[in-house]
């Protein structure tokens, strides 16, 4: 049996990040970004960060806002977002930014894969794998990686005015290794939720339609973000990705 204090804590943890989530979106309605596709980024981020999310959207994600950036522009100063961000923000901005896509692509798999479950023997499940939890990540990293990639390239085209093949060439050099990276640091810890926490300890199935499987997914993002802050670092420093 799952225990009330895991029920009430995935309970409060889920609201606290969709109340993030609200507060960054609303905030963004009225300031957006300047990139637009951080309007999308931000609040998915809160999703899983919730606190932490809110707290970097207001110290230096406004820095990014489109009338912060405007007035730097007509000015002809550098961008407040790279004059007054700390490179080792700028790297969690780009993990982060990695992570929304990763996150959005995991709420759409996993939810295909519950109301549809033969999409998972599609890719092993019951043939290749005993557990379905395996087929279901291979569909998640696909999901992950054509959005992550796609949210890529809205950053990367228009900062650096390359064609539509050459920002789809560069997105996938910038999102490849960074998502994976991500990706592995996510499936560990679900391993650990999923084989140990929920079927050995709790003795109970971690099920897709329950609050405690996406507190879970809540944990695995942090640890995704920490297995991903390294190669970001890395990825930036060499000018594969942009600095945000």
């Amino acid at each position: 049996m799952i225990p009330d204090w895991l029920h009430i804590l995935s309970l409060i943890s889920l609201t606290v990040g969709a109340i993030s989530a609200i507060v960054i979106a609303w905030d963004e309605s009225k300031d957006p970004q300047h990139m637009w596709i951080m309007n999308v980024v931000w609040p998915v981020v809160a999703l899983f960060a919730s606190v932490i999310a809110l707290w970097a959207y207001f110290t230096y994600g406004k820095l990014g806002a489109h009338s912060k950036m405007h007035a730097a522009m007509e000015n002809d100063e550098t961008p407040p977002n790279k004059k007054y961000t700390p490179f080792p923000m700028m790297v969690a901005k780009g993990a982060s930014h990695c992570g929304s896509g990763c996150t959005l692509g995991d709420i759409i798999a996993e939810w295909l894969l519950f109301f549809v479950p033969v999409i998972a023997t599609w890719f092993g499940w019951k043939e290749l794998f005993a557990e379905k939890i395996f087929a279901a990540w291979i569909v998640d990293y696909i999901f992950a990686l054509v959005i992550g990639v796609a949210f890529q390239y809205f950053t990367i085209k228009p900062m650096r005015n390359l064609s539509v093949k050459e920002g789809i060439i560069q997105a996938i050099k910038a999102d490849v290794l960074s998502l994976s990276a991500w990706q592995i640091g996510m499936y560990g810890f679900m391993a650990i939720a999923h084989f140990w926490i929920f079927a050995s300890i709790l003795d109970v199935k971690l099920e897709v339609n329950s609050v405690e499987f996406w507190f879970m997914m809540q944990i695995a993002m942090i640890f995704g973000f920490i297995t991903s802050y390294p190669v970001n670092w890395w990825l930036i420093r060499k000018g594969i990705k942009e600095k945000m």
